[in-house]
């Protein structure tokens, strides 16, 4: 019909359907036919150059969002988009010069919140590193007046942290141990951490082990915890409706689960390890020991302050808990909240459990890995060390998918010191877990 009428407005709403579903394929292979129809419709070049991005396509969405800036000079999302792109492909002094250019427009309070991000990411990128953080508290400074933001709820994960260490002990944590559970109901693997803590390099490095099937952000274990209080309705918390949960109970939670996972992937995982990687899953780790006790989880750290200056800076989307992001004083205290939970159910926790430091897997890459892949007894694999080579061209479900297309690099280790006077007024917020991950003290 497109063909016939020249409207390519159907096609390019679908596109954005299959964006939103994380379809990039997808919407690559429609957006191409719909621009191939109609190259004068900017919005279909403004989709073309958002899923070239997301497939780590980057001179491909480069050439699509010059096109769409063609046919839309004075389009300012599209210009800030486009100076993103540029500092992805280490065009960094153009894209400093578009994103300046473009904060002198009059702009909207979200355009502000973007290019004030953007312009930071950039001016990291080029050293400049004292002119960061006054870009970043400007840009902090138009992120309450967003809806997407504002509507968030601050006290929804700071709540359940509260709970969940009242709640969750030991003794309810080992009270399914040792369980024999149903074959075709096994249990995964765990990946967790804190954003921007190394758990996006560290799933693509199993997935690239031929035995291991990574779920990339998938949420599962939310979908989980919500059935768990479908099925109990009364008042109270995750961890008392699970004190109150027989055997049939927790068998029937973790066929739900494998329901989930099957409607998501097919038959696509075969006989390989299920590594469910959700980074913020470690908030729900309660949940987890109980329900899959038989479980193995992956926990990936990094130097406190090298994960809050990658929080701050990066550009996430709005959700409860990177709503905790956008101020210096929330991401450090946010930062300790979690960790603080860590720090609790680690020592609570039944099932087995192994830490390794971002820093080592970045130095000592193979002894580091060796180590996780004994923990899940899977083999060494020597081509896991291409890691970045597969992820190339695929869609990641996080910001750091242009990091992990490259070959390992230390740049990121001990980045925090460029913004050292930063951290006076957080410094006793993340001191303990500075020492308690054996990282030199402040």
């Amino acid at each position: 019909m497109a063909r016939q009428s020249g409207d390519i407005s159907q096609l390019l709403d679908l596109t954005a359907q299959l964006q939103h579903w994380s379809d990039f394929p997808g919407a690559l292979d429609l957006g191409k036919q719909a621009v191939q129809i109609n190259d004068t419709d900017v919005r279909g070049f403004q989709l073309l150059t958002l899923t070239y991005s997301q497939l780590n396509k980057t001179s491909d969405a480069l050439a699509a969002g010059q096109r769409a800036l063609e046919l839309d000079p004075e389009n300012s999302m599209m210009h800030i988009l486009q100076g993103s792109l540029e500092a992805d492909a280490g065009l960094n002094a153009a894209a400093k010069l578009r994103l300046e250019d473009v904060l002198t427009y009059e702009l909207t309070a979200r355009e502000e919140f973007r290019a004030h991000k953007e312009l930071a990411r950039v001016l990291d990128k080029l050293g400049e590193y004292d002119q960061v953080f006054p870009h970043l508290h400007a840009s902090a400074g138009f992120s309450s007046s967003l809806p997407e933001i504002s509507r968030q709820n601050t006290a929804f994960v700071p709540s359940m942290l509260k709970a969940n260490k009242l709640g969750f002990d030991r003794e309810l944590l080992s009270r399914w141990s040792g369980t024999a559970f149903p074959q075709e109901l096994p249990a995964p693997t765990f990946l967790v951490g804190f954003m921007r803590s190394g758990t996006t390099l560290t799933q693509e490095v199993l997935d690239a082990h031929p035995g291991v099937f990574v779920a990339d952000e998938a949420d599962f274990i939310w979908a989980v915890h919500r059935e768990l209080h479908q099925m109990d309705k009364s008042k109270g918390g995750t961890a008392e409706k699970l004190g109150r949960l027989d055997l049939a109970g927790v068998i029937h939670l973790r066929e739900f689960y494998w329901n989930r996972v099957r409607q998501r992937f097919g038959d696509s995982i075969g006989d390989r390890l299920l590594v469910d990687k959700f980074t913020m899953n470690t908030i729900d780790l309660g949940l987890i020991n109980f329900i899959f006790p038989d479980a193995k989880v992956v926990f990936v750290m990094r130097d406190p302050r090298d994960v809050c200056v990658s929080c701050f800076m990066q550009l996430m989307v709005p959700s409860p808990t990177t709503v905790h992001l956008l101020t210096w004083q929330g991401t450090a205290e946010f930062y300790a909240m979690v960790m603080d939970w860590w720090m609790y159910i680690r020592q609570q926790m039944t099932l087995g459990f192994i830490e390794f430091r971002y820093e080592d897997a970045v130095t000592q890459f193979e002894p580091t890995f060796r180590k996780v892949f004994d923990f899940l007894g899977l083999s060494w694999d020597a081509g896991v060390a291409d890691f970045h080579k597969r992820a190339a061209g695929k869609f990641i479900a996080t910001p750091s998918r242009t990091q992990v297309t490259q070959p390992l690099y230390a740049s990121s280790v001990t980045r925090w010191r460029h913004f050292e006077s930063e951290f006076a007024p957080v410094a006793d917020l993340l001191e303990p877990f500075v020492r308690a991950f054996h990282y030199e003290p402040p």
